[in-house]
């Protein structure tokens, strides 16, 4: 059976046994560790699997200001996550650098505490498109960590996917930018689909060894509805491994923490670090730890979901307080039962209706 063809065999980390005590555990005893923010949902990119232009196009309308969260009302729900376990707070889109005075906010969430009373660990995902201009002052806002989307290295391959014609050079020269700015681990992630841009993943490995980033291979997923998702177009995390590896040995590194999204890959020769996030193939809902804030103040317990609970409307009611924030997202952490990955099999034939990818913030 030819490898485009085969089909891909879907094998679920095994969940983590339930805690003894410690913060607040959903139904499946995971417990809540990171909070993704979206703050906008716009996005100047038109990647075909997040917003293709066919979908996505100059007729599209986008949420008005007024259904924004504020800062300070993503800053209540940032508090009382952190009150319940929450240690990462990561800033999504859209393209969140197109959110007007974002330093702002970096520094609102940077004066909240966690459980332990230690500064929340503060990220943020961007094409890098603006963050040449940006970099600098958000990490002296208090950023601390910055991921950038990067799918090829090769400009006509490149401007094929963001399908605006933006030119790879500028993506390149924000994370030099990230750099010098003093972002100590940077992270690169290509999603890899297979007859579009898998030929680019050795040069994108041979281009970030050494760098002292982080390259990061992300398995084309059925996120949302609109993607025009096939899964003979996934290339499986294992394959690509073996093609990377036969030109630089590599050796599994260990996890840094519970609720990893990456498995973890050091080259033999110490040229740096990779990593393969293969929900796909190898699917981790069994100890993920996420949930996402949508700009519209709608909170998502899985990335593959159809629904968020609304939140906006509570944080704007005559009876708003932190204390009935607190209890919310508490009950809905507490009744998250998602394992969408663990069951695609199943639950794919029936194409059950999802939220888009630049709507969650991936």
């Amino acid at each position: 059976m030819d490898a485009r063809t085969a089909p891909l065999l879907w094998i679920p980390r095994r969940a983590a046994a339930p805690p003894a005590a410690g913060p607040l555990h959903d139904r499946r005893h995971r417990p809540w560790r990171d909070l993704r923010i979206s703050l906008t949902d716009r996005c100047n990119f038109r990647c075909s699997y997040c917003m293709p232009r066919s979908r996505f196009g100059p007729g599209h309308r986008f949420l008005p200001q007024a259904q924004l969260l504020s800062f300070e009302e993503i800053a209540q729900v940032a508090r009382q996550a952190l009150a319940l376990g929450v240690r990462t707070l990561r800033l999504t889109g859209g393209e969140p650098l197109l959110r007007r005075d974002l330093p702002e906010l970096i520094r609102q969430l940077a004066s909240l505490r966690t459980l332990d009373g230690t500064p929340p660990d503060l990220a943020l995902t961007t094409n890098g498109s603006l963050l040449a201009a940006q970099a600098g002052e958000l990490r002296d806002a208090g950023l601390n960590r910055l991921t950038v989307s990067l799918d090829a290295l090769d400009d006509a391959v490149f401007q094929r996917m963001n399908d605006v014609g933006f030119p790879v050079a500028e993506v390149l020269r924000g994370l030099e930018a990230a750099q010098q700015a003093g972002f100590a681990r940077i992270k690169v992630n290509m999603v890899v689909r297979r007859g579009t841009n898998d030929g680019e993943a050795l040069p994108m490995a041979a281009q970030f060894r050494d760098s002292g980033m982080v390259l990061r291979f992300i398995e084309f997923m059925d996120a949302g509805c609109h993607n025009g998702w096939r899964l003979d177009e996934v290339l499986p995390s294992d394959e690509l491994r073996a093609r990377i590896a036969a030109r630089w040995p590599l050796q599994p590194l260990p996890a840094t923490r519970g609720g990893e999204t990456a498995q973890r890959w050091q080259y033999v020769d110490g040229a740096g670090e990779i990593g393969f996030i293969s929900s796909v193939s190898h699917a981790f809902c069994g100890d993920c730890t996420r949930a996402r804030l949508t700009a519209d103040g709608r909170l998502f317990t899985c990335l593959f979901a159809a629904h968020g609970h609304d939140l906006r409307n509570l944080l704007r009611g005559a009876h708003a307080s932190e204390s009935l924030l607190h209890d919310r997202l508490a009950a809905i952490w507490a009744g998250r039962g998602d394992a969408y990955s663990e069951q695609r099999e199943r639950l794919r034939p029936q194409r059950p209706e999802r939220a888009d990818m630049h709507v969650l913030g991936g």
